[in-house]
């Protein structure tokens, strides 16, 4: 490991800055450019860079210190941004959780972390976070700081908004904050996994694994400073953040929207002159199907990052076709490992495969069950190694023995085949495989051949319970309006396809939507829960 760094460091590879040397470096280069756009305020890089400061200058006078673990939990607002960059120029480590995250989820991470403060709305849409803050104080009595944001007037916690505004800058506490400044090998920021079947573990990632990810993410996608970048994932969530990064990272204005409706999206789109963004696969075709979709200007879009989870054939044809840009197919996870495909891949390449690793630097090879490398072409497990990728889980041995294999590469749990040109085809998760008499059977293909049927809006397959062979595919079915799709006609409109046997589900489920996770992925953990339930299984 030490090795690695060194060499990570000899190359450049690792930059050797921290992330709030980045936001410095935008406002040096570029103070009276528009850098951040949200529900609420339109800001310059340097009036973004003064906000940051007075925050975090603010938090060093309530007794924020370096290294100190603090939980942001905010939607997409502006007051994300000052918080995260503040931390860091402070080097205090930024917790980040969902704004869905409720008191089981911030009282396991706050027994990993113990953290100091935490910034949080005391409420948002339908969440009351003020109960939620009772518990979670009974329960970590080393959290000091509540710091609400967006809240009515309250004595009760530390307002984040009175903490920049009462905060003068002078070249004493500016030289202060200097001396804050942490090294970039240390740890910027801990994300949360997008785990279904557990608690969500804790992923550590450095100023310069993060930045190495940000630069080669968006240097795959050719993201330069003339590029608007419209955020609607999380900032909490990998794809968000390292979207927001990136931005910041090509001086690049970043436009925030915390909101799921089409219509906010395309007028955002129209007002804003969005030239990108991160979006989830189920977003994007509820803006393709938008039956008045010709009724905004979406003709400033040049790129959609689309991930999370795998996108329909359609949605992707549909992208170039009625939006007139290019797609541009992101797999990525917290741990870092990223592939993207390119603005000049041809569509076969942007709908079969996850592209190329982003960055040149780092390794990944398919492996069998004995860590033996397999041959281009040949089914394994994906596993990566190199300068932007994570080192293991927080406090976790156990999981850490498991997640890397001997020779130091991360197991991401996927299975893959890259092919000889290095291009990378996800088969399934590891998991996540149905097994039929002995044979093993990829959901994600079925999901694939299902979502081409033209009945069929969103799909997720699952491995049902069957006292003969084991499992049978069973395919959770969001029909198109007004369609009501058998289970006849996906098996014969699949035969027809040329699909095998293996790859015809036994029976279908029609439903109003595919439950998600937190992060927006098919929750296929509920979905296994309710196929026992119609099958009357305890």
């Amino acid at each position: 490991m030490e090795e690695d760094a060194k060499k990570y460091t000899k190359f450049r590879w690792w930059l050797g800055i921290t992330l709030g040397d980045m936001l410095d470096k935008a406002s040096d280069l570029y103070p009276n450019k528009e850098a951040l756009v949200d529900d609420r305020s339109r800001l310059t890089c340097s009036q973004l860079r003064e906000k940051v400061n007075r925050l975090a200058i603010g938090l060093i006078e309530i007794g924020i210190n370096k290294g100190d673990p603090i939980i942001l939990q905010l939607p997409n607002w502006g007051e994300f941004v000052y918080s995260y960059f503040a931390l860091h120029k402070i080097g205090a480590i930024a917790v980040l959780l969902l704004p869905r995250h409720t008191q089981i989820e911030v009282n396991h991470f706050s027994g990993l972390v113990k953290p100091k403060a935490w910034i949080v709305p005391e409420k948002y849409r339908r969440i009351d976070y003020l109960p939620i803050i009772d518990n979670v104080f009974k329960e970590n009595p080393q959290l000091k700081h509540v710091i609400t944001v967006r809240a009515e007037e309250s004595t009760r916690f530390i307002s984040l908004e009175r903490l920049i505004e009462d905060t003068e800058l002078n070249k004493d506490n500016l030289r202060e904050l200097d001396g804050r400044r942490p090294e970039p090998t240390e740890v910027a920021y801990i994300l949360s996994t997008g785990g279904t079947t557990s608690l969500p573990k804790a992923v550590p990632r450095t100023h310069n694994d993060s930045i190495c990810e940000a630069e080669y993410k968006s240097r795959a996608r050719e993201q330069t400073s003339n590029d608007i970048c419209l955020i609607t994932i999380p900032l909490e969530h990998n794809l968000g953040l390292a979207a927001m990064n990136g931005t910041i990272f090509n001086f690049g204005k970043l436009v925030l929207l915390d909101s799921a409706r089409i219509e906010d999206f395309c007028l955002t789109v129209e007002k804003e002159k969005v030239t990108c963004g991160p979006i989830v696969p189920t977003l994007a075709m509820r803006i393709v199907n938008l039956d008045n979709l010709k009724d905004y200007d979406m003709s400033s879009l040049k790129k959609l990052y689309t991930g999370g989870e795998k996108t329909p054939p359609e949605v992707i044809r549909s992208i170039f076709e009625k939006l007139g840009c290019t797609c541009i197919i992101a797999f990525g996870m917290a741990e870092g490992p990223q592939c993207s495909t390119r603005l000049d891949d041809d569509l076969d390449i942007i709908i079969n495969t996850v592209g190329r690793p982003s960055c040149p630097y780092e390794e990944y090879k398919v492996i069998d069950q004995d860590e033996r490398e397999q041959p281009p072409n040949t089914e394994g497990e994906l596993v990566a190694k190199g300068p932007g990728i994570f080192t293991g889980y927080l406090k976790n041995p156990e999981e850490n023995k498991k997640a890397f294999t001997k020779d130091g590469f991360f197991r991401t749990g996927d299975l893959a085949i890259i092919d000889d040109k290095g291009y990378v085809k996800i088969t399934g998760r590891i998991k996540d495989i149905i097994i039929r008499g002995g044979e093993n059977i990829s959901p994600i293909e079925i999901e694939s051949l299902i979502s081409t049927h033209p009945d069929v809006e969103d799909v997720s397959v699952i491995g049902m319970p069957d006292k003969e062979l084991g499992e049978r595919a069973c395919a959770y079915i969001k029909p198109k309006a007004g369609s009501k799709p058998t289970l006849e006609d996906i098996v014969s409109f699949l035969k027809g396809k040329g699909a095998s046997v293996l790859q015809l589900p036994e029976r279908i489920e029609l439903i109003e939507s595919i439950p998600l996770t937190k992060i927006g992925k098919a929750d296929k953990k509920a979905l296994r829960e309710d196929i026992k339930k119609r099958l009357g299984i305890s």
